[in-house]
């Protein structure tokens, strides 16, 4: 029934376009009927479906008051389960590769290779990965191959502390 509806009232309103005034004024009529024909038609009444049809209003997000929990303050941060980025601070072209220090910033490591071609990041790679107790593979150079500030990536099943302790350890046997 719904669909005759809709034939008829197409078939009422032809028009032609060389009147373009007539043309405007029969197209809102036919609209204004055609709009009422799908009311009575769907028995459904104008407040229901405006209501139905607006957007729901967006809700201000409040900020959780839970707190994170507490994390080591340091050069170590989670990123996933089981992934840790440590800040690094290379000094390359030193005599012998040592961890320097650990600040809460960064993680200082001379590296006894030339910063060209790549090669000092390779030795801070594997470095590092003996300093750890972890494979090569474990261990990967996240960003700044260009720079002194790195980010080096620890892929292992080894806990944020032990990472950060390891570290420490390091620093403190010295050169």
């Amino acid at each position: 029934m719904h669909c005759q509806t809709l034939r008829s009232f197409m078939r009422i309103s032809p028009f032609t376009l060389s009147e373009k005034n007539n043309v405007v004024l029969k197209s809102a009529v036919f609209y204004k009927h055609l709009r009422t024909a799908v009311f009575l038609d769907s028995k459904v009444s104008h407040e229901k479906l405006s209501s139905q049809n607006k957007m729901p209003k967006n809700q201000k997000s409040t900020k959780s008051t839970q707190k994170q929990p507490a994390t080591p303050t340091g050069p170590v941060s989670k990123i996933k389960d089981g992934e840790y980025a440590v800040a690094i601070h290379a000094k390359p072209g030193a005599k012998q590769n040592a961890v320097t220090d650990v600040t809460s910033e960064a993680v200082g490591v001379a590296i006894a290779a030339p910063p060209t071609d790549g090669e000092a990041n390779a030795e801070l790679v594997r470095y590092l990965s003996k300093v750890l107790s972890l494979k090569k593979s474990e261990v990967i150079l996240d960003k700044g191959s260009k720079s002194r500030e790195k980010v080096i990536k620890v892929k292992a099943s080894i806990s944020q502390e032990e990472v950060l302790e390891r570290l420490k350890k390091e620093a403190s046997q010295g050169p």
